[in-house]
């Protein structure tokens, strides 16, 4: 699936991956390839993007508050913050 972050500022991440962990208003949650289309708010906390079905291959980052929407094997997270975790 294709997978953009933006914030305000500037663009977070770009491209595809296997799916993304996120924290939802009402508790964390999941996007893989194929899901059904959803948006959801977000709240504060961990979201890790998966690159691979190892999940060894991913990226995390602390966000604040913002939207998640899925489309057509399209995810667009709109926040407003993104902090990266080495």
């Amino acid at each position: 699936m294709t997978l953009e972050i933006l914030t305000p500022e500037h663009k977070v991440f770009s491209g595809t991956v296997y799916g993304i962990q996120l924290p939802g208003t009402n508790g964390s949650f999941e996007i893989l390839d194929r899901h059904a289309p959803l948006i959801a708010s977000l709240g504060k906390g961990k979201m890790k993007v998966l690159k691979d079905k190892t999940m060894k291959n991913s990226e995390t980052y602390d966000i604040s508050a913002g939207f998640v929407e899925v489309l057509n094997d399209r995810v667009s997270v709109l926040i407003e913050d993104a902090t990266a975790q080495s």
